[in-house]
């Protein structure tokens, strides 16, 4: 029986590959989280998509930018 040691390559790409499916579960829960906010204040506020949609953009455009920048500090580590 032959034991295989992972090197520290591989490591880094499974850890890679961990951080991308870690950020595109925040991407989800972010938007679900902010798109019910927003429905609610429009049914509180009387204003149909306005708050909903509003805050759903807001929520991706906010996690997309921090992956990006998470991204950007660690590129030089790769």
């Amino acid at each position: 029986m032959t034991v295989t040691h992972k090197t520290h390559a591989d490591r880094k790409m499974y850890r890679a590959i961990f951080v991308l499916s870690s950020w595109g579960f925040v991407i989800v829960i972010a938007s679900f989280l902010f798109l019910y906010a927003g429905h609610m204040l429009d049914e509180l506020l009387g204003t149909s998509p306005n708050f909903m949609f509003g805050l759903f953009f807001l929520a991706i455009f906010a996690c997309i930018g921090r992956l990006y920048q998470d991204a950007w500090l660690r590129r030089k580590d790769v």
